[in-house]
């Protein structure tokens, strides 16, 4: 028996059931297919599930070192239940994927559990336990993810090589971990493993951590504090391979041209992810897919077949769960007949490390190579920000580039407490084409962590209230084609 439709959704993930519930708001009948959890894998094995450790590992953190220079004194060893974590971050993944049914359901869209695989551009088949039903449509939306890399000699069972899904449903801290890649994904989880008690082992193969993934002054405030920490940092270290030693396991990899072995308990592999344009029967209905394995996409997230949209991470960097979103929204609408195309100025950023890093807008290297040669650029300390100083979290800073001519600004990055809040002003800013001074001269509540979002602005205009700078008309050329303030 088939069942017809306005609108498929392919995947349930951040991007796709975001499309499903705004094209049912628009009046179409809609079905969304997923074959496992509704939420994809952020709700239920990525950035909720990790958050969730995080914050237990930060609220650890913050008891162990801070709690007694506060007044507050805790009595007795304070231990973790690993158990107990994996129960909580379990009931938390769960109301959030039970909220999306419900908004699902709310709106009427049809939910179909079970693995998807085109038949023709029109139509698609699900198998699941139940059965095997055809589904047709108009419009499909492809929204179906990405998985992680793996790589040669390290493949996962999620016993002793985990990737990040395995990582974060551990029901106890091993003793020791090797982490295969220091991106974001591999320097959060060891962040928060090592805050539970694991002896962390990074190994990187370039010479420093989330290279091209962040401004170069932020990472290294998150490198020194990873350091300090007493995370063990390999650079130039490739992995080669592994074996069992008795009951851990060896990890070999080279150096300086020189093997060298790790002994450790688990094995911790995130060298990236990979879309899922290998599954589903994408290619076999034609659909254009690029070399790098993205399904080709215009302004309007329309593939090389006219009915299908694709988005998310199986459309194209940046592979983030707020992008994906976005795009829900706009091939739903577009499908409606509206005018919209994907024109973001910016698409945030944001790594959750200690302490965390939120981007938006271009580094100083890319305001360059986007023809701003000429630029005013600044730094606010955290530590000179009272609420920060009050949290106990004083490392890093807000730092702003905008074009020395027009003051327009042209990208924000912050270190520190709370960046992943504090970036949203810095995106808006430059959305809509903002200067310095709208910045600074916005009255900001004090006192507060966003205050050094004003103050930032003023320090990269050149008069900081609450950091000493040289005189205005004094500022240093920087690299030789920029100014500090």
């Amino acid at each position: 028996m088939s069942q017809s439709y306005d609108v498929i959704v392919v995947g349930s993930g951040p991007g796709g059931y975001v499309a499903a519930i705004r094209s049912a708001q628009l009046g179409f009948k809609t079905a969304v297919i997923e074959r496992e959890k509704v939420g994809g894998v952020c709700l239920n094995v990525g950035c909720i599930p990790s958050k969730a450790m995080i914050g237990a590992a930060h609220f650890l953190h913050k008891l162990e070192h801070d709690s007694k220079e506060m007044g507050i004194k805790v009595k007795g060893d304070v231990d973790v239940d690993m158990e107990q974590m994996q129960k909580w971050k379990q009931g938390v993944c769960d109301k959030m994927s039970g909220g999306v049914n419900q908004l699902l359901k709310g709106n009427k869209v049809t939910i179909v559990q079970g693995d998807a695989t085109f038949k023709t551009t029109t139509s698609i088949e699900v198998k699941s336990s139940k059965g095997t039903e055809t589904l047709t449509t108009k419009y499909f939306v492809v929204a179906t993810g990405s998985r992680p890399i793996e790589i040669p000699g390290f493949k996962f069972d999620e016993k002793d090589v985990l990737s990040s899904t395995g990582a974060l449903a551990q029901d106890e801290v091993p003793k020791k971990m090797v982490v295969i890649g220091g991106g974001y994904i591999g320097l959060e989880i060891s962040s928060f493993m090592q805050k539970f008690g694991a002896e962390v082992h990074v190994l990187e193969a370039q010479d420093g951590l989330l290279t091209g993934m962040a401004d170069p002054e932020c990472i290294q405030v998150v490198q020194r504090k990873l350091k300090k920490s007493g995370v063990n940092l390999h650079f130039g270290a490739k992995a080669k391979s592994f074996k069992k030693s008795g009951k851990s396991l060896e990890v070999t990899f080279e150096k300086g041209g020189k093997e060298e072995k790790i002994k450790t308990d688990k094995i911790l592999v995130t060298v990236g992810r990979k879309p899922n344009s290998d599954q589903a029967n994408l290619k076999g209905i034609g659909l254009a897919i690029d070399e790098r394995g993205f399904v080709k996409v215009n302004e309007q997230r329309r593939t090389s077949i006219p009915n299908i949209f694709a988005i998310g991470d199986i459309a194209g960097q940046p592979m983030l769960a707020h992008k994906a979103s976005h795009e829900g929204v706009l091939v739903a609408e577009v499908i409606a007949g509206k005018n919209r195309v994907y024109d973001a100025k910016t698409v945030p950023a944001v790594i959750f490390v200690d302490p965390e890093i939120a981007s938006a807008g271009w580094t100083e290297a890319e305001c360059k190579a986007n023809g701003h040669s000429d630029l005013k650029v600044a730094k606010f300390p955290f530590g000179a920000n009272g609420k920060a100083v009050s949290m106990m979290e004083t490392d890093g800073f807000v730092k702003m580039i905008a074009d020395a001519k027009t003051h327009v600004l042209l990208g924000v990055h912050i270190v520190g407490p709370e960046a992943s809040n504090l970036i949203s002003e810095a995106v808006l800013a430059i959305e809509m084409g903002a200067r310095l001074e709208d910045i600074a001269l916005s009255i900001h509540p004090h006192p507060t962590l966003g205050e050094t979002m004003m103050e930032a602005a003023e320090a990269t205009l050149g008069h900081a209230i609450h950091i000493i700078q040289k005189p205005l008309g004094s500022a240093t050329k920087r690299n030789g084609s920029g100014a500090r303030a």
